[in-house]
Formats: structure tokens, sequence, C-alpha cells
């Protein structure tokens, strides 16, 4: 059994969307980040970066792991599924993981903390990572033009980047044109796993992109964090 400390972020639903496709059997710990609980002593004992998500493995000796993507890559290797098991196709989903934790969240929250949040309109922080955010989406859409996955098969690769490129709306970045990223993000999005795993911890009252999803995620505090 799992425990899943998470709140309904692109970050926490990357891990909460693994879980629904591997099948793993968790129990959800909701974190309200609105009230600060990701600060309490309790949750710093497991997470001292105060971010979610995290992970609790009961059943390897109440083993934690905290950062999105280094749980996406313990549950996959956990399992055996969701990124191969020889060196080459094993890199080829960390290089695409990697390419959203360091370029497509922060590239994208930055849009939104500029976009949407800040008290000034600064219109050249709010172009650079707009346009950065767009030049993103374009390298994956070149790579999907020639590829079904990102890296080979479906994978952790393809979750994480999805979790964040889904709301492409809030961050005020288009789409257009971006037909091979448009195909690939719809065949995501009919995964009956993966639209489980957005619905933790507990189901939205309202559509994505809606504003009041996106004034949770700013109250929250935790639309920046990788």
């Amino acid at each position: 059994m799992i425990d899943l400390y998470t709140s309904p972020t692109p970050n926490g639903f990357k891990v909460s969307v693994t879980l629904e496709e591997l099948n793993l059997p968790y129990e959800v710990k909701p974190i309200n980040i609105a009230a600060g609980e990701q600060k309490t002593p309790e949750y710093l004992q497991l997470n001292p970066n105060g971010r979610i998500p995290t992970i609790v493995d009961r059943e390897a000796a109440d083993f934690v792991v905290f950062e999105s993507g280094a749980i996406m890559i313990y549950l996959a290797e956990k399992t055996g599924q969701l990124m191969p098991r020889d060196a080459k196709g094993r890199s080829q989903v960390i290089q695409w993981l990697m390419f959203q934790m360091g370029g497509i969240g922060p590239m994208m929250g930055q849009a939104n903390v500029f976009f949407r949040y800040f008290p000034e309109k600064i219109q050249p922080a709010i172009d650079r990572y707009q346009n950065e955010g767009r030049r993103l989406f374009e390298v994956l859409d070149g790579h999907l033009a020639k590829n079904e996955w990102l890296a080979g098969d479906f994978s952790i690769a393809d979750i994480a980047n999805w979790c964040w490129v889904r709301t492409y709306k809030w961050s005020g970045i288009s789409v257009d044109g971006l037909d091979h990223l448009t195909r690939w993000r719809k065949t995501i999005e009919a995964r009956p796993a993966c639209r489980r795993g957005l619905d933790v911890p507990a189901p939205p009252p309202i559509a994505d992109n809606s504003d009041a999803t996106a004034d949770f995620i700013k109250k929250a505090g935790d639309i920046v964090q990788r």
C-alpha cells in the first residue's frame, strides 16, 4: 500500500495518474496547501522541502519519496512498468521526464505568475515565459510528429508532460498549429486511468482550465514548483 500526500496541482496529478495507470493500491492523504498544511512539522518530517506530492511505501518499511519526478521513477521501477528496463530505453524516458521537470513545469509556472497572479503586468516577463513555453511545446510537437509517444511506448514521460501541457490555457500559451501535440494530448485524455488520476484527491467541481480551478492553484502557491 502507498500513502499519497497530495493536492490538485499538476505535480500532484503526475503521481496520482501514475498510480492509477500502474493499478497500485494507495491511500490518499489530502494536503490543504492553501492552509499551509505542507509546512507543518509532521509533514516536513516526510518532505523537508514542504511541497507536494510525497509518498510513503508501506511495503518497503515506510520508505518515503518526495519530488514528483523521483516518485514517478520509483513507482515505475518498483513495478517494472511505464519505463523500459534496458539502459537506453530507460534513459530516453528519463530525458523527456527531465524535459518537463526542468523546462515545461518551471516555464509554465512562471508564465502563470506573471500572466495571472503578479499585481503589476510586466509585459517583457509575460512574453519571455509564454514564448519559452510555446518553444518547448514546439519541441514536443516536432518530436511527436515522428513518434506516437515521447519515449517508445506510453511512459511516465508522457504522464509528466501531459499533466502540465493540459493547463496551457491558464498559462496563456497557444497550441495553434501544434497538431501532433494536440493528437498526443487528446489521446492521453481519453485514457480512463489518466482521467481517474485527475480526480485525486477529489473530483474538481469545475472543468479543466476554468478560472475557479486555477484560482485554487494560485492560492495554494504550488503552481511554480517543478
